[in-house]
């Protein structure tokens, strides 16, 4: 969920914490010459210093599309790598062609903080065409948010970004397996209204932590080192429906697999490879 590769013996208390009184109106701040800076909206659950990966990517999403754009071709997998913590405050953000293609190309963007990269995308444009004739879906459409219950994630998890956002939940929800809307009133540049995929996209990462197999304020902890995103098509509106499933294995990894939806259906999946690690000390509390 937070995307921190080496989290500290306080992540123990990550969660839950008391809302801050400030209420910035973007995650980001674009500072030009390509220079950013993030808000405490964009805080992470594991560290009050770290950024949570969720606005990063929707910010690299943002980098992805804008960089070189191609008529008839459209972004279907963003892959990313955490590269280590994500501080906040300033960073750049580079962009490039890694490979150029007529039909299918592959473009890179990369987040640099204090000289350093921590989190590397990578986008595969794909040629559009009509498909209609073959199109089909083995996954049903989530119930819409309307039919969900709120979800107040800050019981669970601190930290800004998880303050900022409006949570549903549906039936059914227990440790490992859950149903849930997220969305989020702020803009993920200040200034700037985001199109439906950037919007979307900067709330994917929060699936690792909707339907958690352990409490995270527990004696483990479980930070995603990556997220892979694979988009069916075009995702439209507000709202982002995670269909999740956690499982954890017997030798220290676990995988986060879930179901992207929107108000008019599955729209694509994400996978997170987590890496788990016990805390000695720690209370057990009930997820």
């Amino acid at each position: 969920m937070a995307g921190v590769t080496h989290p500290t013996a306080d992540a123990r208390a990550a969660a839950p914490s008391t809302p801050s009184t400030e209420q910035p109106s973007s995650y980001y701040r674009d500072l030009g010459d390509g220079r950013w800076e993030s808000t405490r909206a964009a805080q992470g659950a594991w560290n009050e210093h770290e950024q949570h990966m969720a606005p990063v990517t929707g910010l690299l999403t943002r980098a992805l599309l804008r960089h070189e754009p191609r008529p008839g071709l459209r972004l279907a997998r963003i892959g990313c790598e955490i590269l280590g913590l994500i501080p906040a405050g300033e960073f750049t953000i580079e962009t490039t062609t890694l490979r150029p293609g007529r039909t299918i190309e592959l473009v890179q963007a990369e987040m640099i903080a204090a000289g350093r990269p921590v989190v590397r995308a990578t986008g595969w444009r794909l040629t559009t065409t009509d498909s209609t004739p073959v199109a089909g879906l083995t996954v049903d459409p989530l119930p819409g948010p309307g039919e969900a219950e709120p979800y107040p994630m800050t019981e669970k998890w601190g930290g800004g970004f998880i303050e900022s956002l409006t949570g549903r939940v549906l039936p059914d929800h227990a440790p490992g397996r859950g149903r849930v809307w997220l969305t989020t009133d702020l803009a993920l540049v200040q200034g700037e209204e985001p199109s439906p995929l950037e919007h979307l996209m900067g709330m994917a990462d929060a699936a690792n932590g909707v339907a958690t197999r352990v409490h995270p304020a527990g004696g483990w902890i479980f930070p995603n080192v990556d997220l892979q995103l694979h988009l069916l098509r075009e995702p439209v509106g507000r709202w982002l429906g995670l269909d999740v499933s956690v499982d954890f294995g017997t030798d220290g990894v676990g995988i986060t697999s879930t179901a992207l939806h929107d108000e008019t259906g599955p729209f694509g999946r994400s996978l997170q490879i987590l890496t788990l690690r016990e805390l000695p000390g720690a209370d057990q509390p009930t997820p």
